[in-house]
């Protein structure tokens, strides 16, 4: 028996350190790095005129008027129902583009989302599509070309603009750009050779960002950066580089038929896509920037040769937008692209992710939210694990019962735990007991627990979608905190010097967190107690940790886990009354009305 004991308590304290080193390594540790570049910057960032310069190895100095670095040259307004921004007409370039559908913050004044940022601004983000001729007379259009607007004002859905460009010496470009109502561009290049002699160009685009945001993540469970899918027909993968290792490769190269590529952030993505049939090559790059990287995703088609007299047409595709999953899907089916779907990080376990996503967002369409949702799909998980969980609590009823004979069994041997852990097996088995039967609906429900944390955590329909109360973003922690008495107190507890953030962020505890914390005692308290008084005390304390480990979680993820909780209880507490069996539940109400 003792030995029994010893081997749950070494489980244990491995399950426990696990949990806690991924609570330091996904939670406090991204958390100090945010502080510290925080700190960082404060330091380092002098404001003059509206130009900040930031120290770093080789100073650079960025615009912070956004209007400034748009009053550099001449653009073209975009405007859509899901998109307001500009295009440069230097060299064509993409780079001013807001998401008018989504806010940064849950605030009524929130500006809404930026995608693109003009060059000049510091982590200026931005698309291109241009061509490469090497030995081109008059050469060919590339980042800096001054474009001429021949038609159009304005870039809509219904109003597409024309530009042009004569390089001078018998090659004219003629660039239409379009856009639907969502988030595709389509750009259209027309080359005619007047020429005397044939020339050979090839189609290139870009999508670059210089430096990583201030936004971007470092957590382990999300991927950020370089994106995209190569292959053949029929033979595509998708390929990732986070930012951390796309500066330490430099460069990454990929040929493909077909395909796309760009760059992704948690919820919105950038990406370059060719004709379906052209072979490409494709390339992540990093870039001295004069003291900033600049990271580059390149695209280069094929080369074709122009005869004097004749001319060719490439199309080319820009993705800039939201990676909701019906939207990616959408041009997935239309354009025939290969897993499209995918720039959103479903993760390695997308065989539990995405179904665990599309049942949420079936209950969401029934419900109207997602709050709702989850519950429902709490319920679906448990009428599953039914079967299954019934067998456990059983056993454990069986096991409390038995608690009187194990009793008995140890003051029968108190000096000897082998006798102990042989009369105690015997026990179980005239009893028909499997003493692990008690940790399979656990041990189950983790992929389940897994699956759901990705879906709140990476899926864009989660972001901002509110309960009820106070909870009004299942994708973010509980707002409430004890350090303000949930509102009665009128002070940000960050605002202290020192331990303000600490206090502010990992012992914020509200309201959700404490109550999955009573759920998780209550359940504990259901099942048997360890024989082992050092385990007894250990699990006592487990509700108490997990309150603390859980209030950083998603509010989602709290509510899936408590109204678990919740049916769990219910289901054991019918079997073990069917049993016969004391539990907590039936002692409160015996005490209860024995006092009132």
């Amino acid at each position: 028996m003792q030995n029994d004991n010893s081997r749950n308590t070494i489980i244990f304290v491995v399950i426990a350190m696990i949990f806690l080193l991924g609570y330091s390594e996904f939670v406090m540790k991204p958390q100090a790095e945010r502080r510290q570049a925080a700190q960082q910057l404060a330091t380092t960032e002098q404001t003059v005129d509206g130009v900040a310069t930031v120290a770093s190895p080789t100073t650079a100095t960025f615009v912070t008027d956004r209007s400034a670095a748009l009053g550099a040259g001449a653009r073209v307004p975009i405007q859509t129902p899901t998109l307001k921004g500009s295009l440069s007409l230097e060299g064509g370039r993409i780079d001013d583009l807001f998401l008018t559908d989504y806010k940064e913050t849950l605030a009524a004044d929130s500006p809404p989302v930026e995608l693109f940022r003009p060059q000049g601004m510091e982590h200026s983000y931005s698309a291109l599509f241009a061509w490469n001729g090497p030995n081109v007379p008059g050469g060919v259009p590339g980042p800096r070309t001054p474009w001429r607007l021949t038609a159009g004002s304005v870039l809509t859905p219904t109003t597409p603009v024309t530009l042009t460009w004569d390089n001078g010496q018998g090659l004219r470009f003629t660039r239409v750009i379009a856009i639907d109502p969502q988030y595709l561009f389509t750009v259209t290049d027309t080359v005619a050779n007047f020429s005397t002699q044939a020339i050979t160009i090839a189609p290139f685009g870009r999508v670059e960002r210089q430096g990583v945001p201030d936004h971007v993540g470092r957590q382990a469970i999300l991927h950020e950066g370089a994106i995209g899918t190569f292959g053949e027909t029929g033979k595509f993968a998708t390929q990732q580089l986070k930012y951390k290792d796309w500066a330490k490769k430099e460069r990454v190269q990929y040929s493909s038929t077909g395909g796309w590529l760009g760059i992704t952030d948690k919820y919105w993505l950038a990406a370059m896509i060719p004709d379906q049939s052209e072979k490409i090559e494709a390339e992540f790059r990093v870039r001295d920037g004069g003291g900033a990287d600049i990271h580059e995703v390149n695209m280069m088609g094929a080369a074709r040769t122009i005869a004097p007299g004749r001319q060719i047409v490439e199309t080319q595709k820009l993705f800039a937008g939201v990676k909701r999953n019906e939207i990616l899907k959408g041009y997935q089916d239309e354009l025939n692209l290969p897993r499209f779907t995918y720039a959103i990080d479903w993760g390695m376990f997308w065989f539990l992710t995405r179904p665990i996503f599309w049942v949420v967002e079936f209950f969401f369409g029934v419900l109207g939210n997602f709050g709702l949702a989850i519950l429902a799909l709490t319920f679906v998980v448990k009428l599953i694990m039914f079967p299954l969980a019934n067998k456990s609590y059983e056993s454990l009823s069986k096991m409390r019962k038995l608690q009187p004979l194990m009793e008995e069994i140890k003051k029968k041997h108190p000096d000897d735990p082998t006798k102990q852990q042989q009369e105690t097996m015997a026990l179980y088995q005239r009893e028909k007991i499997n003493p692990l039967a008690g940790c399979l609906p656990i041990l189950v429900q983790i992929p389940v627990f897994y699956a759901l944390y990705k879906v709140l955590f990476v899926t864009i329909e989660m972001r901002h979608a509110p309960f009820f109360g106070w909870l009004r973003d299942l994708s973010a922690p509980d707002p409430s905190t004890l350090w303000t008495l949930y509102g009665l107190i009128p002070w940000d507890p960050t605002s202290l010097p020192l331990i303000g953030t600490i206090l502010g962020t990992n012992f914020a505890l509200g309201i959700l967190p404490i109550f999955y914390g009573l759920t998780m005692w209550l359940q504990m308290a259901m099942n048997p107690p360890a024989p082992d008084p050092v385990q007894r005390k250990i699990f006592a304390f487990m509700p108490l940790v997990f309150t603390f480990i859980m209030a950083t979680f998603p509010a989602g993820l709290l509510v899936y886990w408590a109204w678990n909780n919740i049916l769990s209880i219910i289901q054991q507490w019918f079997i073990m009354n069917r049993f016969k069996a004391e539990n907590p539940i039936d002692t409160f109400i015996a005490r209860f009305k024995k006092t009132a």
